[in-house]
C-alpha cells in the first residue's frame, strides 16, 4: 500500500517523531502518530472537517 503521509509544519520533533500525520487513501483519510505508525485511524472528510472546525473554535484547548 503506497500512501503518503503529510505533516502539519507545526511538528515540535526535528526528526519527526512528535506528530500526526495524516493521508487520503480509497477515498478515505487516514491518521496516525510518527512514533506508533502501525496504528492508523480511519475516517471521512466529512468527520474530519468537523473536528478540524471544533478545533478551530477552541473546544479541545483545554486538552493542550
Amino acid at each position: 500500500m503506497d500512501i503518503q503521509w503529510r505533516k502539519s509544519s507545526k511538528s515540535s520533533d526535528a526528526e519527526g517523531n512528535n506528530c500526526l500525520e495524516l493521508a487520503e487513501h480509497n477515498g478515505e483519510i487516514l491518521m496516525r502518530e510518527s512514533d506508533t505508525p502501525d496504528v492508523i485511524i480511519h475516517t471521512t472528510r466529512t468527520k474530519l472537517h468537523a473536528f478540524l472546525e471544533g478545533a478551530k473554535q477552541g473546544e479541545f484547548d483545554n486538552l493542550t
